[in-house]
């Protein structure tokens, strides 16, 4: 065998067994381009010039090719032989997504790259509020945000908060789990594990916790007063004050802090989500361009607290075309239409947010506020879409005060605005999230607590960190609302 063949053998063969399929499809198509590759020795007419650009395009295409795979292909499978008909492997992940961020959806990414079909368990308000108090968003809003994930495949409603052993086996049974995924921190309720007769079953799997974002930190930042969760916040202005200002849930005139017992100084949360290029691009595996024929549909907005009346206006806009982008405004667009400390989400993590919708192909990030000729010529955008009702795009944020330049006259008079009424849709804007935080203060104030110490905990024994210093709250595989209480 020459050189080059053993080399292609090589490929070949590491790559199916780390790759799978995919990575074999990807292999398979470069070796295809290699064998039509011309002989330059067959070729003397041809400069040495050509032969250098066609070897780059090659290789270039080789590279694309293994990208995608391994963007497709996070986990190492085993391979299968040729002939043999694989049985798919179904993935079980189950708890209240309330308030659902992107540390869910990257858990669901996780699950479902464990298998082939990730099945979904959304528990009910009744037994959510019996273990641990109301959910903010009802069972309804919860279901909507979950279906509209891109990595879930089925949703069974109505699921305990705490499956005991019956329950368990029916679930196995019936959706025929091959394997129940759970975040790697402990699951104990009443001093048993909620998961043992999985793990029993050999049919308990662990994915690592999303850090930097958990269900407790989203709350703690409405709660206080600080900006310092924008991406570009710069807190040398307004003499370093900038970033004080009212809570969203406090009433007019108070703002709210989370202070430490006797009266300690408040705990300054931020963000400690760290955004690499390898976790945009997972997440980004499935964009594509648009074909030269498709009809583009473009909608912008905040995105903010990512929930159902958003899955919902995206599903009415990508109904009118064939390719849907959506725009995610800047933290600074947002807070200056907004006030307070909104977006309670900074840039990345909504976009993050977003681009999990099943129904999105592909996102602006930081999108213009004025929707211009040459965006619209740029991304051959045939439609412009808006909500009706709830705020449509950018829920809590009002797109036209009387005064200001619309930001739609462009599209408007090219004749490619389109408002979506959304009157008969689910009414979820920032601010009414905010409400009902504010309604159970109280309550989540103590929960808020109590996860700080569990959160710090899990931590401390990941990292061996020798305790807290208050900022290492955040991130769950299938969150705190997974059970992780």
């Amino acid at each position: 065998m020459s050189s080059s063949g053993r080399r292609d053998f090589g490929i070949g063969v590491g790559l199916g067994i780390v790759l799978g399929s995919g990575g074999a499809l990807a292999v398979a198509a470069y070796r295809g381009r290699r064998r039509q590759r011309p002989n330059p020795s067959d070729q003397g007419s041809r400069s040495n010039s050509r032969d250098l650009r066609r070897d780059l395009e090659l290789a270039r295409a080789r590279v694309a090719d293994l990208e995608e795979a391994l963007a497709q292909q996070q986990v190492v499978v085993a391979s299968v032989p040729r002939g043999v008909k694989r049985k798919p492997v179904r993935i079980w992940m189950d708890g209240a997504f309330d308030m659902m961020h992107y540390g869910h959806m990257n858990a669901f990414r996780q699950g479902r790259a464990l298998g082939d079909w990730l099945v979904v368990g959304v528990n009910d308000s009744a037994s959510i509020t019996m273990c641990k108090g109301p959910p903010v968003m009802s069972d309804a809003e919860r279901l909507t945000t979950v279906q509209g994930c891109r990595f879930v495949d089925e949703v069974v409603p109505e699921c305990p908060y705490i499956m005991n052993d019956a329950y368990l086996r029916h679930i196995i049974e019936t959706y025929k789990i091959d394997y129940v995924v759970h975040g790697d921190d402990p699951c104990i309720v009443d001093g048993k594990d909620v998961y043992e007769t999985a793990q029993k079953l050999g049919k308990y799997r662990t994915i690592p916790r999303t850090e930097g974002v958990s269900t407790t930190d989203i709350v703690g930042r409405m709660l206080l007063m600080s900006r310092s969760h924008h991406r570009s916040f710069d807190a040398s202005q307004n003499g370093g004050d900038a970033d004080r200002g009212r809570s969203p849930v406090a009433g007019d005139g108070h703002s709210v802090a989370s202070e430490g017992k006797n009266g300690d100084a408040p705990q300054r949360r931020k963000s400690n989500f760290l955004t690499t290029s390898h976790m945009l691009r997972l997440f980004s595996a499935h964009v594509v361009p648009p074909n030269a024929t498709d009809e583009v549909v473009y909608i912008d907005g905040s995105w903010d607290l990512f929930h159902a009346g958003h899955v919902r206006v995206l599903a009415k806009a990508r109904e009118l075309g064939d390719y849907l982008v959506v725009g995610v405004h800047s933290d600074e667009v947002v807070n200056a239409e907004e006030g307070l400390n909104f977006p309670i989400m900074n840039l990345h993590e909504r976009v993050l947010s977003v681009l999990s919708c099943k129904y999105v192909d592909d996102v602006l990030i930081d999108a213009p506020w004025i929707i211009t000729r040459e965006v619209i010529a740029s991304m051959n955008i045939k439609h412009v879409i808006r909500g009706r009702k709830n705020g449509g795009a950018s829920p809590g944020i009002l797109r036209t005060d009387p005064g200001d330049v619309d930001p739609y006259r462009v599209p408007k008079d090219l004749g490619i605005f389109t408002e979506v009424d959304m009157t008969n849709e689910i009414n979820l804007n920032v601010r009414e999230v905010c409400r009902r935080i504010a309604k159970h203060q109280e309550l989540f104030d103590k929960k808020i607590e109590r996860k700080k110490k569990a959160e710090q905990d899990y931590y401390d024994n990941r990292y061996g960190f020798g305790g807290g210093d208050g900022d290492g709250d955040g991130g769950d595989g299938g969150g705190d609302d997974a059970k992780a209480d």
